[in-house]
């Protein structure tokens, strides 16, 4: 079999508070394939976001590893770009195309016109081409996710990171972010590493899902859950895994169970 694009191996992070050594996440281990969208899910504080900067190389591990494409994981690099909750993450000085432009112009991979073209392209993947002499002040927060989105995209990544970029945006505007990102998947099978703390964003978003405990972030389980989308919501299959998912998260037995191959 050929090996996984991302493998996380008896992870266990740590980090220093002004009073405290924090075990964030303790033995987590999980392999993500090229195309998956891979949800980390569960409560806050359970590590999950910093699960994402241990993949992204911001914090190495004190036990176990991290490897992508086979190499160790020591050190931030293009092969992982990152999206973040976060709405101001783009340059205030320029516009959505010359902040999409400028990581590939900085990275030097492409020529200045061909980091203008992929710009434009990328920009009308997510539906933007009519703002692409836009600035950021002028743009919603749900359009300047697309911005970093088509930004991340672009340099052509060998893995997507997402820290609950939708968290922060209304409903109707989440649900309409997560269809764009699915409807992107289907155009370019990038694969993602999605962090969440909604179930339902996670199955809709998803097609597996790592389930962790709460504090420190230990595995739960391993769903699949490809099969479902938002026109699968009001289903009983979707709301009989959402259940399943609850009980776990809520469990107070913070044991791992088996991983579960079939969702």
């Amino acid at each position: 079999m050929a090996e996984p694009l991302l493998q996380v191996d008896g992870v266990t992070l740590q980090y220093k508070t002004t009073e405290h050594l924090v075990t964030a996440t303790w033995r987590v281990s999980f392999a993500v394939e090229r195309g998956d969208r891979f949800v980390l899910l569960g409560p806050s504080g359970c590590g999950k976001s910093t699960l994402l900067k241990g993949v992204a190389g911001f914090m190495q591990p004190v036990e176990g590893r991290i490897a992508l494409n086979g190499r160790e994981v020591k050190a931030p690099g293009p092969d992982r770009m990152m999206v973040f909750q976060e709405f101001d993450q783009l340059l205030p000085w320029k516009t959505v195309h010359q902040n999409v432009m400028f990581p590939m112009l900085c990275a030097g991979k492409w020529s200045r016109a061909q980091a203008a073209e992929r710009a434009r392209d990328f920009i009308a993947k997510v539906n933007l081409s009519k703002f692409i002499d836009v600035y950021p002040h002028m743009l919603s927060g749900g359009m300047k996710q697309r911005v970093a989105i088509a930004r991340a995209m672009a340099m052509e990544p060998d893995i997507l990171l997402m820290d609950e970029p939708y968290a922060a945006l209304d409903a109707l505007t989440r649900r309409k972010m997560q269809e764009e990102l699915l409807e992107l998947w289907d155009d370019v099978r990038f694969t993602v590493l999605f962090v969440t703390h909604s179930i339902e964003e996670a199955i809709v978003v998803g097609s597996r899902i790592l389930v962790l405990s709460p504090h420190p972030g230990r595995v739960k389980a391993e769903l699949n859950c490809h099969q479902f989308d938002h026109t699968a919501q009001g289903g009983a299959e979707f709301q009989a895994l959402q259940r399943r998912i609850h009980d776990m998260l809520f469990a107070e037995a913070v044991e791992p169970v088996e991983a579960d191959a079939h969702g």
